[in-house]
C-alpha cells in the first residue's frame, strides 16, 4: 500500500497545472503509479488542512508528512514523489 501523499495547490497556479500534467504522463508510463492517491489541498479555500506544514511555494508535496518537493515542478521531482510513495 502506498504512503500518504498531500499535495499543496493554488487555484491558477501554473507550476500546479505543469504537475498535473506530469503526475498524468508518469501514471501513463508506468502503471505502478496509477494507485497511489494524492490528497489535492487548495491553500486558499482549504487553509486549516495546510497547518503544521511547512512550505512557502506551490506545488508542494509531502509523503507521509515529509516535504518532498516544493516549487516549479520536473518529471524527475514528481517521479521521486511516486517512488517514495511506493517506498516500504
Amino acid at each position: 500500500m502506498a504512503k500518504q501523499v498531500k499535495m499543496m495547490v493554488l487555484d491558477g497556479c501554473p507550476h500546479c497545472r505543469h504537475a498535473f500534467e506530469l503526475m498524468d504522463e508518469l501514471r501513463l508510463e508506468h502503471p505502478e503509479y496509477r494507485d497511489i492517491s494524492v490528497e489535492v489541498i487548495e491553500e486558499e479555500r482549504e487553509a486549516e488542512k495546510t497547518q503544521g506544514y511547512d512550505y512557502w511555494y506551490v506545488p508542494t508535496f509531502f509523503v507521509d508528512g515529509v516535504k518532498l518537493h516544493e516549487g516549479v515542478p520536473t518529471k524527475s521531482k514528481i517521479e521521486r514523489v511516486f517512488r517514495q510513495a511506493l517506498e516500504r
